[in-house]
């Protein structure tokens, strides 16, 4: 019997493996305000939405952009910091990063109108680009192989953190304060945080870099731009082949294929296309991000029908959505065990099955449903998701040696901001066409010149209703009605995304894979499955 290599001379230093999970616990709260930011703002969009001086009057599109307009820098910028990061440090960058969304953060909250609000949230996507593939990138070089895998559960654990604290803050402070508490909230985490960095995590970097893509990352964020733009302004006009849509979709497709022919042939691309010839990898990929698809999508509509339809306050609007975060921390550090029973395909299409039936269920939501019902639907869509976050975050983490840990970790957090973007722009203008279709008759009791603006989202009609006095109570019915109708409609859409997810991960996902002998003398491989 012969005795394993790499126990005689591991990579980590002891003094930096000793104080492991205490880094991990301040790289989880660097995590937290990431994600926490885009979960306390779900809960506070029907305010900002709201006239001033309550909010901003922001209309539909504009809130879909004051969300997008954060995770499209978020998700152009991933790959340029994550090099950035290899080059000149992780250590480095993510401190910048946090120091960015800070200001950002302060600035948001004194936004004095939608446009305003819109610029300052891409701040925050700058500085947010920074911190979450750094903080991947460090955990993949503080944890030594073998417990890599439970360090990314426990990491991904903080994801379902982020979303159950964000929507009770959320609505605590919009309870107590203005909705710009919401963005400032974020600046003491911040210097907490960053206090924390400074004294206890090591810095780290790639010993051969990759140079900096330039044209690619314009590209990238162009063609992202146009895409997303396109989709919106087609569900606000309700009309997808109205030729500014249609013209704008599809530059912003013919610039997303021109990026990737550019990096195909690029020396140094933002992206190494090759790594997609592993299926195993880019099925990984692609289930990550339909994950996020359905998740930002559902939160998106989910507030407009506990707030407006059901009339529930922002605060029991946080603790509605609890079942979904909790079940996410309960499931998400345990989702390896699954895996090491039954394997990642089963786990991951099992998941991904369980979002799909999710989803559907919301079509039995109606006004007066049991809120039990909507309870419980949430919880177990968010067990399905814990149990794709954790494998396909492990899978992609460990295709890649631990030097390129910067661009896995950017490759896997920009699927995920791109997913959630385009579930937030197509199942938003999913929703808004479907309820303007149902709600466009009844607005002929309003002026022709506020009827376009009085249907692009169930509170601006709500508004409307609320300015003509006892005669507007018919119109309410309907708007409830409509809403409803197009809420059924974009989770149906939903759930059939979620379905391709199940097919992919199951052509393409390692089944089972065997225990390794333990004498074996040769350390793991690098790359996981590309053998498949």
């Amino acid at each position: 019997m012969t005795t394993p290599a790499v126990p005689d001379a591991p990579r980590i230093p002891e003094a930096v493996h000793r104080r492991r999970w205490a880094i991990l616990g301040v790289l989880m709260l660097s995590l937290l305000i990431v994600v926490l930011d885009n979960s306390i703002l779900n809960v506070a969009i029907k305010t900002i939405s709201t006239p001033e001086p309550t909010g901003l009057g922001a209309t539909q599109s504009e809130l879909e952009w004051a969300i997008n307009s954060y995770t499209l820098v978020f998700a152009g910028l991933l790959f340029t910091a994550g090099l950035l990061g290899d080059r000149l440090g992780r250590k480095k960058v993510l401190l910048a990063g946090l120091a960015v969304f800070g200001i950002g953060s302060a600035l948001a909250a004194q936004s004095g109108s939608p446009v305003e609000l819109i610029a300052f949230r891409g701040v925050m996507g700058l500085g947010a680009a920074f911190v979450m593939p750094a903080t991947l990138a460090i955990l993949m070089n503080v944890f030594e192989r073998e417990e890599q895998p439970k360090a990314i559960g426990i990491w991904a654990g903080g994801v379902g953190l982020a979303v159950a604290i964000g929507p009770i803050t959320g609505g605590v402070l919009l309870d107590h304060f203005w909705w710009g508490s919401v963005f400032l909230v974020n600046v003491p985490i911040v210097v907490v945080a960053i206090g924390l960095m400074i004294a206890l995590v090591p810095d780290s970097r790639d010993p051969k870099p990759g140079r900096i893509d330039l044209v690619g990352v314009v590209l990238s964020v162009i063609g992202l731009v146009l895409l997303v733009y396109g989709i919106i302004k087609g569900g606000q006009l309700a009309d997808f082949t109205d030729p500014a849509a249609l013209a704008t979709i599809l530059s912003g497709v013919a610039v997303l294929v021109g990026f990737v022919w550019y990096e195909k042939r690029s020396d140094h691309p933002s992206i190494d296309i090759s790594y997609f010839k592993n299926r195993v990898f880019s099925a990984a990929i692609t289930a990550i991000a339909l994950v996020f698809f359905a998740l930002m999508g559902v939160t998106f509509f989910a507030v407009f029908y506990t707030q407006s339809v059901r009339g529930y306050s922002p605060l029991e609007t946080g603790l509605l959505m609890l079942p979904l975060a909790a079940a996410q921390l309960i499931f998400a550090p345990r989702a390896r065990l699954v895996v090491e029973r039954i394997g990642v395909k089963a786990t991951c299409a099992g998941g991904l099955a369980l979002c799909a039936l999710t989803l559907a269920s919301f079509t039995i939501l109606d006004a007066d449903t049991p809120i039990w019902i909507m309870e419980v639907i949430f919880f177990l869509m968010g067990a399905g998701m814990a149990h794709i976050m954790t494998p396909t975050s492990v899978v992609i983490m460990q295709a890649l040696p631990r030097e390129k840990a910067g661009s896995a970790s950017a490759l896997s957090n920009t699927f995920r901001q791109v997913g959630g973007a385009l579930g937030i722009a197509v199942l938003g203008s999913v929703l808004s066409t479907a309820y303007r279709g149902g709600v466009e008759d009844e607005l002929k009791v309003l002026p022709a010149g506020a009827r376009h603006t009085a249907g692009e989202s169930i509170e601006a009609t709500l508004g409307a209703a609320g300015r003509l006095g006892p005669r507007g109570e018919a119109l309410v019915a309907s708007a409830n009605d409509s809403f409803l109708h197009a809420m059924h409609i974009t989770a149906l859409c939903g759930a059939g995304v979620a379905l391709v997810g199940v097919l992919i991960v199951s052509l393409y996902l390692p089944g089972k894979q065997p225990k390794p002998p333990v004498d074996t003398a040769a350390p793991e491989p690098d790359r996981v499955g590309a053998e498949h």
